[in-house]
């Protein structure tokens, strides 16, 4: 196939797939890994290069920074969150009959087998999750002690570390943030700023930290606009970077090939666990692989990376040779920039 038949199947291919139900705006673009062909294109209220937030695909950088310092010697995964942080700030946040806080390493934060509740999207005593709120509009702001004593009040679910269990959990990467900020003696945005954007020479990729800051585009849940700006400060390390479809490919081919750190970490990372169907966990990456079953006729291609909440994605395609960036823009039902990543690397 051309590559402009391609483009232009592409093209129809993204234009019938946003016509969907509350998709107000998204954008997108694909890379082969030998810089053979590459496509951007975004629709409706989000114009090629404008920035939007990633979500938790932020994860991914806090992966890389995390893996820039061990290769530097400055930690290691099996750490003990103790060895970099206060044992007075840890005390109790993983507690079922027993505080097994202490036991905690950098690699159980990491890959989500820490047994830490999750401050986000679980329900709290007495109340609603943290989510639930920030969808219906109501804007806030918390501090990772708030995020912590949440913790504190919440049921763990498992011991860290306990063979073939994770759990999601965005307070897990909230204190990979305070490690980061501790190991390098930086605020989180300027450690960013060192290990990734820098480097890279990314100029619309950065931390969110002033609720005045109007460059990202809003997201949207279902049929409405959602500014919350507060919220998107206090995210920081779990969900708070914004960037654009192009920066966003370049940092995901520099995670890929040994630009941010060596290459050789990579298969370290490749130990899944599930999550939620039918995405697993590594060590600081996530895995989507849709078993033959549900893909008889044209098997659904292993995609490595990242996606989060508000439809946002950064995914390598090992099979194919493809990598994909970009988002949807919808909180409800994220799980929709699956189906379309599946329907445009099939026409790759």
């Amino acid at each position: 196939m051309a590559a402009g038949a391609t483009e232009t199947n592409l093209q129809a291919t993204f234009d019938r797939f946003m016509e969907g139900r509350n998709l107000f705006g998204g954008t997108v673009r694909l890379e082969t890994e030998d810089g053979s062909f590459a496509w951007e294109s975004a629709t409706g209220d989000l114009a090629v290069g404008d920035p939007y937030f990633i979500a938790s695909t932020t994860k991914l950088y806090v992966t890389a920074v995390l893996l820039a310092l061990r290769s530097q010697g400055k930690l290691g995964l099996d750490d003990l969150l103790v060895d970099h942080l206060r044992p007075q700030l840890v005390a109790g946040i993983r507690t079922d009959k027993t505080d097994d806080s202490g036991l905690l390493t950098i690699r159980h934060l990491m890959s989500h087998t820490s047994g830490l509740p999750d401050y986000f999207q679980q329900k709290r005593p007495g109340g609603s999750s943290l989510e639930k709120q920030i969808t219906a509009g109501r804007d806030q702001t918390w501090t990772l002690d708030d995020v912590l004593e949440a913790s504190r009040r919440m049921k763990a679910p498992f011991a860290p570390g306990t063979p073939g269990k994770a759990l999601y959990s965005d307070t897990n990467y909230q204190l990979l943030g305070k490690v980061i900020e501790t190991v390098t003696g930086q605020a989180l945005d300027e450690a960013f700023r060192a290990f990734i954007t820098d480097p890279l020479s990314l100029t619309d990729t950065y931390l969110y930290t002033d609720p005045a800051d109007d460059r990202p585009h809003h997201l949207y849940y279902k049929d409405r606009a959602l500014r919350v700006p507060m919220a998107m400060v206090s995210f920081g390390p779990d969900g708070g970077i914004v960037s654009t479809a192009s920066e966003s490919m370049t940092f995901l081919k520099a995670f890929f090939t040994g630009v941010l750190f060596p290459v050789d970490y990579l298969p370290e990372l490749y130990l899944w666990n599930k999550i939620f169907f039918p995405l697993q966990y590594g060590v600081g990456i996530m895995r989507f692989q849709l078993p033959r079953y549900l893909s008889p006729f044209s098997p659904a291609p292993e995609l490595l990376g990242h996606s989060g909440l508000s439809g946002a994605f950064a995914f390598y395609a090992p099979g194919r040779g493809l990598y994909c960036t970009g988002t949807i823009n919808q909180i409800a039902q994220p799980g929709r920039s699956f189906r379309l990543l599946l329907r445009l690397l099939n026409q790759v």
